[in-house]
């Protein structure tokens, strides 16, 4: 389902590409600082008041597990809110509240918590195919056939997280061009793997100047040649290939920024990015965890129009089970079938998670995907009502079944101006919605998901907590 396009108030900036959601305010007014951190204070209080279970049990894990979590990302201070169960869009923590699910995984619950089809098939899978081969299986064939299909993939090899599939096309493009150092996008994040965590979200004293940024490397990463650009600037990053074009094997990207909240390209850019790769030889290799078919049907890539020469996958292809996947052009893919590039896995590809896959496949159809997208796009223009009305310091952007309040007036195009949002009325925003049994993405790039299994009433619920904060911000 093609979006209507959302441009800019102001004719000095450029318009985001059609396929994309951002919606600018009309006439905002600066909110009260003072105001913000009152009731920031009024909201932990209630939070550590009414969540003492979460309390107790991240104390308790914290003997085991690093901060008390399984993943860095979760934990925040004082404590992260525990889970007990879940079901459809719904979660349970362990005081017994009920919250509304719109993290969802950051998309790898793009079909709900325990989706019927899925159990189903993975019950069926645990009780009369079995768990692990670490062979050849027709399980694993038939998903890649439907990946490919889906996908338009002339080849495809399965992994078991983002961070391995972007690896490995970091490898592949490597071994396919003879070349060692990339390119990133400054502020996007592809998983753990070394040559991808520089510049994630760097300290901008550290970053150097705004339209030539310089990589900053974590002091445990040895990354390698990284080379790092703003997003939305075809000119810095074509100086770059041209200045170093014969060393670059790849531009590694998200087509659309999905880790600090969510930025969308300008019209025009990513077609500019795929002709400036085409004329120095760069192999192009847009990640798409987060996206895929949380964009729509076949992921961004196609949505967008633009065809890169490798694909990242995950997340929302599984289920809820670990599934990754990186695929591309025939040509390129030839270096893991001839072994310049060995892809190595034992759970690659495991009857488990291949019957996940297929249902999920079977599931995201165009008609799911597109009135899941409705309902998201219903709630963006709810919040849109809500910021003009308010005057809020506030936009909305969406892509896909996604979408998020940006709090900033200018458009975000870029990490420095994600850096420039007002991060104190952001933490207030995601706390607001937890204390209303809200939750969205821990951190301070607030976004949400809405699964095929999120109703209208559930969206409603989104909006009308954000229409008690607009309340309580004015009064």
């Amino acid at each position: 389902m093609s979006l209507d396009t959302r441009t800019a108030h102001s004719t000095d900036w450029p318009a985001p590409d059609p396929q994309t959601w951002r919606h600018l305010p009309a006439d905002p007014e600066p909110l009260d600082p003072a105001r913000v951190q009152h009731l920031l204070d009024e909201e932990w209080a209630r939070f550590t008041k009414t969540t003492p279970e979460s309390g107790a049990h991240n104390r308790r894990a914290s003997e085991s597990l690093p901060l008390g979590v399984t993943s860095s990302f979760q934990h925040w201070d004082p404590y992260p809110i525990s889970i007990a169960s879940a079901r459809g869009a719904w979660l349970t923590d362990v005081d017994g509240h009920r919250l509304l699910d719109l993290s969802m995984g950051f998309g790898a619950m793009l079909v709900g918590h325990l989706n019927p089809a899925v159990v189903e098939a993975v019950t069926k899978a645990l009780e009369e195919t079995g768990t692990l081969f670490v062979t050849p299986s027709p399980t694993a064939t038939d998903v890649a056939e439907r990946f490919q299909r889906r996908f338009e993939l002339d080849l495809l090899r399965f992994a078991n997280s983002g961070t391995e599939a972007t690896m490995y096309a970091v490898r592949t493009a490597r071994a396919y061009t003879q070349r060692h150092a990339i390119v990133k996008i400054e502020g996007g994040y592809h998983g753990g793997y070394d040559a991808l965590s520089v510049s994630v979200k760097p300290s901008v004293d550290e970053a150097g100047p705004e339209g030539a940024p310089v990589a900053v490397t974590p002091f445990e990463v040895e990354a390698g040649t990284v080379y790092v650009v703003p997003y939305n600037d075809l000119g810095r990053l074509e100086q770059i290939l041209a200045d170093h074009g014969s060393e670059i094997a790849a531009v590694v990207m998200e087509p659309v920024l999905e880790n600090i909240s969510i930025v969308v390209p300008d019209e025009g850019y990513l077609a500019g990015v795929r002709a400036a790769c085409d004329a120095h030889g760069v192999l192009l290799v847009f990640d798409e965890v987060k996206t895929g078919l949380t964009a729509g049907y076949s992921g961004a890539s196609q949505r967008l129009g633009i065809r890169p020469d490798l694909v990242t996958l995950a997340k929302s292809i599984g289920g809820g089970l670990p599934l990754a996947a990186f695929g591309g052009r025939g040509e390129v893919m030839q270096a893991v079938v001839d072994n310049r590039m060995p892809h190595f896995g034992t759970y690659n590809g495991n009857p488990l998670v291949m019957a996940a896959a297929a249902a999920v496949d079977e599931i995201c159809t165009h008609e799911a995907l597109a009135a899941a997208e409705d309902r998201n796009d219903q709630a963006l223009a709810a919040m849109d009502a809500i910021i003009a009305e308010n005057r809020l310091p506030a936009q909305t952007v969406g892509f896909g079944v996604k979408g998020a309040v940006t709090w900033a007036t200018d458009p975000v195009r870029n990490y420095r101006d994600y850096k420039r949002t007002d991060f104190g009325v952001a933490e207030l925003s995601w706390l607001w919605g937890i204390n209303r049994g809200v939750l969205t993405p821990p951190g301070l790039d607030e976004q949400w998901l809405v699964s095929l299994m999120h109703t209208e009433a559930d969206m409603q619920l989104l909006v009308d907590e954000f229409a008690g904060l607009a309340r309580a911000l004015r009064s």
